[in-house]
C-alpha cells in the first residue's frame, strides 16, 4: 500500500533492473576521468543513453577524433563500453557501464594530484548539473507540457543541523532516490523520458558553528 505523499513502487518481479553497487573510484580511474571532455561524455551517455563518436562530437560540439580518443581512454578504466550487437567496425555505438559512481571529496591524505583529480571531477559534474538545471528553467515552459512542469520540483531549503543530523538527512533522501534508481533505471516505456534529481546536503562554508557546551542541559 501507499499512503498520499509516498508513491508505490512496482513489485520486485517488475521491476526494470536489479539494483548495481555503486562503483569506488580509485586513484587511477580518478586521474582517467579528471578530463573535462571525458565529464561531459560520461554525463551525456548517463543522460540521453547510447551515442557513437561522431554523435557525441555534434552534441558537444568536439570533433568525432576528439570524442574517439576519450572513449577509449574511458573504456580502458571501465566507465563506458561498446553497445553489443550495434554498429559496424567503422561506427561504434557506446553506452556508460550501469551502475553509480562514487568520488570521495579529497582528504588529508590524499596526495595534492589526487586532490586536483577529485577537486576537477566533482566542479565537472557540478557544471553540467547547472547547465541541464538552467535548461529547465529557462525553457521548460516552451517545451514541455503542464503536467510535467507540474512533475517537476526545484527546491532549496536552509537548515541548522548538527552533523549527525546532517548525516541522517542525507541518507534519507538518498535511501529514497535509491529505490526509485532500482525501480526504474532504465525503463522503456510509453511516456517516460530523462529525468534528472540533484541532492546537495552540505554546510554553509562562512557560517558559524554553534559553539559545543559542555552542560548536558540543552542551553535556553
Amino acid at each position: 500500500m501507499s499512503n498520499d505523499s509516498t508513491p508505490e513502487l512496482p513489485p520486485p518481479s517488475t521491476q526494470a533492473t536489479v539494483d548495481i553497487p555503486a562503483r569506488i573510484v580509485d586513484m587511477e580511474g580518478l586521474k582517467a576521468l579528471a578530463h573535462p571532455l571525458r565529464v561531459k561524455i560520461l554525463d551525456t551517455l548517463s543522460t540521453y543513453g547510447e551515442f557513437t563518436a561522431s554523435g557525441l562530437g555534434e552534441r558537444l560540439g568536439e570533433s568525432s577524433g576528439a570524442t574517439s580518443y576519450h572513449l577509449r581512454q574511458l573504456e580502458k578504466h571501465k566507465f563506458v563500453r561498446e553497445v553489443q550487437g550495434r554498429g559496424t567496425g567503422r561506427e561504434r555505438w557506446w553506452e556508460r557501464v550501469p551502475g553509480g559512481i562514487m568520488v570521495g571529496s579529497p582528504s588529508e591524505e590524499s596526495t595534492p594530484s589526487e586532490r586536483a583529480a577529485s577537486k576537477l571531477v566533482l566542479r565537472e559534474w557540478m557544471v553540467n548539473r547547472r547547465i541541464v538545471l538552467d535548461d529547465f528553467l529557462n525553457n521548460g515552459d516552451d517545451v514541455l507540457s503542464q503536467a510535467w512542469m507540474e512533475a517537476s520540483v526545484v527546491s532549496m531549503s536552509n537548515l541548522n543541523l548538527t552533523r549527525e543530523q546532517a548525516s541522517d538527512l542525507s541518507t534519507r533522501l538518498q535511501g529514497v532516490l535509491d529505490e526509485f534508481v532500482v525501480a526504474y533505471r532504465g525503463q522503456k516505456v510509453p511516456g517516460a523520458r530523462p529525468v534528472q534529481t540533484h541532492i546537495n546536503v552540505f554546510p554553509v562554508i562562512d557560517g558559524t558553528q554553534v559553539p559545543e557546551t559542555t552542560s548536558k542541559e540543552v542551553p535556553s
